[in-house]
């Protein structure tokens, strides 16, 4: 009956053509507008390592004085102290664990053809690479040992390697950082987690290509380089970082099931009370995130993505709204019709199922266009100047959910004209005829 169902909505249509194209049109708008905001939404607020991020738990202590105004506001710092961090590293409590910080670097090519540029750094601890399992085109990463003796070593981003040295095995090469000479041991594959949630940057960018380069933490620090992140609690403090109040270090850990979890909770919040019978705490209080929960706390995903997909779902309502207005109007012009195959003896049934293929129908086809206003519309987000706007694109989840979106929204708007159909009585109609 389908079959019979779809042939009779094809007539339809073409007895009813600018009705017909209207609805398509008023759909497919709503459906641009939604998927290709929902599409966004999606990429930025999608788990950026899906295959291990439950595993993943981001550390949190409190140094501040209580009478800082970040500490009054009753949220833990989003940073650590070089010299938490290094206690906590040293402990060795975790299967994998790593403190890490953006930094700001001045790249100096080799030949004389490319003029230096400045790019963003990490300067990390050796595990990085092994807990968030980074693949490497060529060479590999430090080791700890390069860490304690402050190796001039640094791993390069693929696009970095494409840029310098045409894409060629460079392990071995040397590389300029900050005026200082670094040999590359490792090439990453392209990897860019979006957001970049191993060291978030309160304010963005939080998404893009990626980092540059990466460069053991002493080594990077002993050349001079200086966190992106940071915040001293201590007025007029002017120490060298590493011995002063100051957060600036992120510091992720890898757990592997729950006992792992509560063993090293325990040991974080004995370590805070040893802090505070030390002195150097005066609250005990700590905070293990997991990778997405330390996500939603951070908020990363911009405000202006959520309210531009809750406006363009409200307009996708509207659209909806005046479909069904539209089917409603197609409906009491074909009340002769209606009658004449319920005389014949059609069920309601029958006749709603008929008014809901149709509209079933002209979601199928607003779908089609729809997804071409989508294309458009992230086209035109990739031409914006956002940090995320290269990441604008739709892929197979996101095809298949536009035609889901559009079948589904057709069909509820389809079933207030589909029962006025079928309650159509035959002898009034029968006698207009």
């Amino acid at each position: 009956m389908l079959g019979y169902y779809l042939d009779l909505a094809l007539r339809s249509f073409k007895r009813n053509k600018v009705l017909t194209l209207l609805m398509v049109v008023t759909l497919a708008l709503g459906i641009g507008a939604s998927m290709t905001t929902l599409t966004v939404l999606r990429l930025l607020s999608g788990d950026p390592l899906p295959q291990k991020s439950g595993q993943l738990f981001y550390v949190q202590l409190d140094p501040y004085p209580k009478d800082r105004p970040f500490s009054r506001s009753g949220k833990l710092p989003w940073l650590t102290t070089y010299t938490d961090a290094m206690n906590l590293l040293h402990a060795h409590r975790a299967e994998h664990q790593a403190a890490m910080a953006m930094t700001r670097v001045k790249l100096i090519p080799t030949t004389t053809q490319q003029r230096p540029f400045f790019s963003n750094g990490v300067m990390a601890t050796a595990d990085f690479f092994s807990m968030f399992e980074a693949p490497f085109q060529y060479g590999s990463g430090w080791s700890a040992a390069d860490d304690d003796n402050r190796a001039k070593v640094v791993v390069i981003a693929d696009y970095l390697n494409d840029q310098l040295f045409g894409g060629a095995n460079s392990v071995g090469r040397s590389l300029r950082i900050n005026d200082q000479d670094f040999r590359i041991i490792g090439v990453l594959r392209h990897w860019a987690p979006q957001p970049r949630f191993y060291s978030l940057y309160l304010g963005g960018p939080n998404y893009g290509k990626g980092e540059a380069v990466f460069l053991p933490l002493q080594s990077a620090r002993a050349a001079g380089m200086d966190p992106i992140n940071s915040m001293s609690y201590a007025a007029g403090d002017k120490q060298v970082i590493e011995n002063s109040p100051t957060i600036w270090l992120g510091l992720w850990v890898q757990l592997p099931d729950a006992a792992a979890v509560s063993a090293y909770q325990s040991f974080l919040a004995s370590y805070a009370e040893q802090q505070v019978a030390l002195g150097r705490f005066q609250r005990s209080r700590i905070g293990l995130s997991g990778l997405m929960p330390w996500l939603d706390s951070q908020q990363v995903v911009p405000d202006n993505v959520r309210m531009q997909t809750g406006l363009a779902f409200s307009f996708l309502l509207i659209c909806m709204v005046n479909t069904v207005g539209l089917l409603l109007a197609k409906c009491l012009r074909r009340t002769n019709e209606i009658g004449v195959r319920r005389a014949l003896g059609a069920s309601r049934a029958a006749i709603f199922a008929q008014f809901m293929a149709e509209a079933g129908l002209i979601g199928l086809v607003g779908g089609g266009l729809g997804l071409m206003f989508a294309l458009f519309g992230l086209w035109c987000i990739r031409q914006q100047p956002a940090e995320y706007a290269s990441l604008a694109h739709l892929n197979g989840q996101m095809f298949l959910c536009t035609f889901a979106v559009a079948l589904m929204a057709s069909l509820v708007a389809g079933i207030l004209p589909a029962w006025r159909a079928c309650v159509v009585t035959p002898a009034p109609q029968l006698k207009s005829a």
